[in-house]
């Protein structure tokens, strides 16, 4: 079964990622019987600050809570367009599955830059972002870890489509140091990054303003240390105040878990454009 899932999801991204190959222009391609223009060049232009909570249930009345800061800034060299995104997190861990020393304890997270973006001249015709994403390790269980990512914006070219948008993304981490804990002092520390992540991203317009998104803050996850699989039903109601404030509400919850996540999370935030 994890054989045939395995083919499936890489075939169906392969498609997404590819699907610039079969168009009959550079700009508006044919899925199905859906018309889409790739919107690559125009994702997260804007400076954007935002304020997430999350809680993920882990199991056994175990609980791990989440404030993350994240922040847009769009970046310009010459021709080169790109956005860094910036990500820093305070987490707290309760519960009988933590040791004692990360039980009921604030920790700071995790730290990440992620930079992607692309060149008129690079490979035009495909219409994909390039880039790659640092983990700088905080906290109690942190690791360094380094990876590349690609991804591409198709939207409908009908207006009135219910369709927002189609973003499917993919990332590789590679995890190198643990930070100096050990096993032996840290028993809770998970083992070094070898995770493909794969967002399968796509908004549904509800109405102007309103969007209901899948797969966008939680993707596919699979270990290729282990050969495993973690893929989760995620959903994230999006939702304008304004032209600069736009709040949202999340949930997910796993349906395969041979490589173990969290059972389920609730999710939300609040962002500024400016």
């Amino acid at each position: 079964m994890v054989v045939q899932l395995n083919k499936f999801l890489v075939s169906s991204l392969s498609l997404l990622l590819c699907v610039t190959a079969y168009g009959g222009d550079q700009s508006t391609y044919s899925i199905g019987y859906l018309k889409v223009e790739n919107d690559t060049d125009d994702y997260n232009r804007l400076r954007i600050l935002e304020l997430w909570g999350y809680n993920n249930y882990q199991g056994n009345a175990s609980y791990s809570e989440t404030l993350r800061l994240r922040y847009y800034q769009p970046i310009d060299v010459g021709r080169w367009h790109a956005t860094m995104r910036l990500d820093t997190a305070e987490i707290w861990n309760r519960g009988p599955s933590y040791a004692a020393e990360n039980n009921g304890q604030h920790s700071p997270g995790n730290t990440m830059i992620t930079v992607w973006g692309n060149h008129p001249h690079f490979l035009p015709e495909l219409g994909i972002n390039f880039g790659g994403r640092v983990i700088f390790p905080f906290g109690n269980n942190g690791q360094w870890a380094v990876g590349p990512q690609l991804g591409s914006v198709f939207r409908p070219t009908n207006p009135d489509s219910v369709l927002a948008d189609i973003s499917p993304s993919v990332r590789y981490m590679y995890g190198f140091d643990t930070k100096n804990n050990s096993f032996a002092v840290n028993p809770q520390q998970p083992p070094l990054l070898r995770n493909l992540q794969i967002y399968p991203t796509f908004g549904i317009r509800l109405k102007p303003g309103t969007q209901v998104r899948f797969w966008d803050e939680n993707g596919l996850q699979y270990n290729t240390q282990g050969d495993s699989w973690f893929i989760p039903a995620d959903a994230m109601l999006t939702h304008e105040l304004n032209k600069q404030f736009l709040v949202a509400l999340g949930g997910s919850a796993k349906i395969v878990s041979t490589y173990q996540q969290y059972n389920w999370s609730v999710y939300g935030k609040v962002s500024y454009k400016f």
